[in-house]
């Protein structure tokens, strides 16, 4: 990411240091992750010292500091999607991509994260692809959900 594109999503923010959570959000949202050199120029601007900015992107689990695949999928392993089978969708995704949870493909393509609760139990066991939520899945329609996103 060019320091051009950081500089316009500080100006957008109006340069306020207070907005650094916000301005870290949209350069991840742009990039699917924080480049070093984005942070180096975040805090140039922003007159902030790069220890802070490095504890804010650390500490929460929105940001990341490795590349990421243009497409996120997290996969519900929660009590109600675990009892409906969310380990065999989880081992078919895993098998369909080549990475584990936390892993990102070669090709940058796919991430793979589990999490706790997507908040839809009804439909477990559930997937989400970029946002969108695939309900009451099971391994034989994983194939067809994910090539929505080739």
């Amino acid at each position: 990411m060019d320091n051009e594109r950081v500089d316009r999503v500080i100006a957008k923010h109006h340069g306020e240091a207070s907005s650094l959570i916000q301005i870290l959000l949209d350069i991840q949202s742009e990039n699917h992750w924080l480049p070093k050199e984005a942070l180096e120029r975040v805090g140039e601007k922003l007159q902030i010292p790069m220890t802070r900015i490095q504890h804010i992107a650390t500490f929460y689990k929105a940001f990341s500091l490795v590349p990421k695949g243009r497409h996120e999928i997290h996969i519900c392993v929660g009590t109600a999607c675990h009892v409906r089978g969310a380990t065999r969708v989880l081992d078919t995704i895993q098998e369909l991509t080549g990475i584990k949870p936390g892993e990102t493909d070669l090709d940058l393509k796919f991430s793979l994260q589990t999490v706790n609760c997507l908040g839809c139990c009804a439909l477990g066991p559930v997937v989400e692809v970029d946002g969108k939520t695939h309900g009451k899945m099971v391994p034989s329609k994983t194939a067809d959900v994910l090539k929505n996103y080739e």
